[in-house]
């Protein structure tokens, strides 16, 4: 039984900073809604309390019943967490004289395991409103800084489980041993053995997808990406030939990439069929400026194309998906599913309409994870290393009508750009890359003609989960190699710009 760590999201932004940093700890770790009663078997090894926007003060704060909690397992509280702690327990919890976020430094009082080895005046990151001015009865001090009272706390030893309280975010970047904290938790209170690993991930995943699937089959829809290659390498793992993947050519993927994916495909003995629809999404999408309606006519269609190409499979009782952590969390967020910024496609709705049961290998993995499993099952680099690319591929990135002559500017424009990131190793600095095709044509001057052609901008950001993103400060002696390149090489392009807008207010793709 893998051992597991539970936190308990009120609604923190950080929420999922903490998970990644238990599991960088090799310790598998859930995050579930505090309203969602934890049910204590002998995997849960202890439980996180996150933060939370709102004040414990709060007519309506989010509430748990630490006291119950602490009785089955070891606790830490964060930031909220920590106030939630304090408050039940008898102490007081006030509205700070002013908001304290930022930079803080650690004043250590007492040395314990939660603090063992962190350096003295070591770095914090502090965000909240409310601070901790007493602590209760039974409680003893660790921490303080220059600015609060009680940065750090615990219990006295007594008949429950180990209790500790953090008013700092241990799990941001800017905390500079704040992983140490954690990892401190989780091996020298939880006991922790920090056994999950992608091997040890891996084995159990391919036993566990033996079990669900039997002798049963698997269709599945691959993009090419990261996460739909991962998970079908994965089931194939399980049940071989018995996963049929289908691969759609939507006339909107970047240059040679419908053939050179089917390649990978086959070099990693997947049984993927290859469809080239192109001119059915061409058809489709024509006449279509409008960013919303392309996404659903992709969407849709995609839906179609894929349905027919199922239906030679009658037989298949399992969907197969590339659904990631990420995507789990926020269908059960705190504060239910975001507001809709703008809608990829992918296959949802196809269980239900097929009759098809789902099988989602990724569903506890993040990102960062996904890539780690695939490097395991040795999936090569150029294909895990690979930025996201958006469902409704180049579409979005074309503003205004879709045709064939737009889709192949576009992918001239697009393969010079990332293949100079890559020859110049700029590729894995950045997050996400691509370019843009603009609705508009300037006048431009090649020899002695005048032109009069389209523009295209340039899009590169840095980021860790694309929630947020800045974009990225490419060298100015790239940025003009890359822009000669592209009005030198691609007919119908005269002009270059670079897009400097970061996440929010911006999104990453323009459409």
């Amino acid at each position: 039984m893998t051992e597991k760590i539970i936190i308990l999201d009120f609604g923190s932004q950080y929420t999922q900073l903490i998970a990644r940093a238990v599991r960088e700890a090799n310790v598998y770790c859930e995050i579930i809604p505090f309203s969602k009663k934890v049910s204590f078997d002998d995997s849960i090894k202890g439980v996180i309390l996150s933060g939370s926007p709102f004040s414990v003060n709060d007519a309506n704060a989010p509430q748990v019943d630490v006291k119950a909690l602490t009785n089955e397992r070891p606790v830490l509280g964060i930031c909220y967490g920590a106030q939630l702690t304090a408050q039940q327990y008898g102490g007081s919890v006030e509205r700070s004289n002013k908001r304290e976020y930022g930079r803080a430094y650690l004043h250590l009082e007492k040395d314990d395991a939660l603090l063992h080895n962190i350096t003295p005046a070591s770095q914090v990151w502090m965000s909240h409103g409310d601070s901790i001015k007493n602590l209760p009865d039974n409680f003893e001090l660790l921490a303080t800084t220059d600015s609060i009272p009680v940065a750090a706390f615990r219990q006295k030893e007594g008949e429950t489980q180990p209790l500790y309280g953090l008013q700092f975010h241990p799990e941001v970047y800017h905390s500079i041993e704040g992983k140490k904290i954690l990892q401190n938790f989780l091996i020298n209170i939880c006991g922790c053995s920090q056994d999950w690993t992608p091997a040890h991930f891996i084995t159990d995943t391919v036993e566990a997808l033996k079990q669900q699937i039997g002798d049963q089959k698997v269709i599945m829809a691959l993009s090419g990406g990261v996460d739909s290659t991962v998970a079908a390498v994965l089931i194939n793992k399980a049940i071989g030939d018995r996963l049929h993947g289908i691969f759609v050519d939507n006339g909107v993927l970047r240059k040679d990439e419908f053939e050179s994916v089917l390649e990978t495909y086959k070099t990693l003995g997947l049984n993927v069929k290859g469809i080239n629809a192109k001119q059915r999404f061409y058809d489709a999408l024509a006449g279509k400026t409008d960013p919303e309606e392309k996404r659903k006519t992709i969407g849709g269609l995609f839906i179609d194309v894929f349905q027919d190409a199922a239906n030679e499979d009658k037989d298949a009782t399992f969907l197969g998906q590339g659904t990631i952590y990420p995507d789990v969390i926020e269908s059960v967020s705190v504060h239910g599913p975001s507001v809709t910024i703008k809608s990829h496609h992918n296959v949802g709705g196809l269980p239900e309409k097929m009759h098809l049961k789902l099988v989602e290998p990724l569903r506890s993995l993040f990102k960062d994870e996904v890539r780690r499993v695939g490097r395991e099952l040795g999936i090569p680099d150029d294909l895990i290393n690979r930025h996201p690319f958006p469902g409704p591929g180049l579409a979005i990135r074309i503003l205004g009508e879709i045709t064939p002559d737009r889709v192949a500017l576009l992918q001239a424009a697009d393969d010079v750009y990332v293949k100079a990131l890559k020859k110049h190793n700029l590729y894995a600095t950045v997050w996400q890359a691509g370019a843009i095709l603009l609705p508009i044509r300037s006048v431009g001057v090649m020899g002695d003609e005048r032109t009069y052609e389209y523009t295209i901008a340039l899009r590169a950001v840095t980021s860790v989960d694309g929630m947020t993103a800045d974009w990225a400060h490419l060298p100015y002696d790239f940025l003009a190699t890359v822009s000669n390149e592209i009005i030198n090489n691609v007919r119908g392009i005269n002009r270059v710009v670079y897009d400097i807008s970061s996440k929010p207010p911006a999104t990453i793709e323009w459409e």
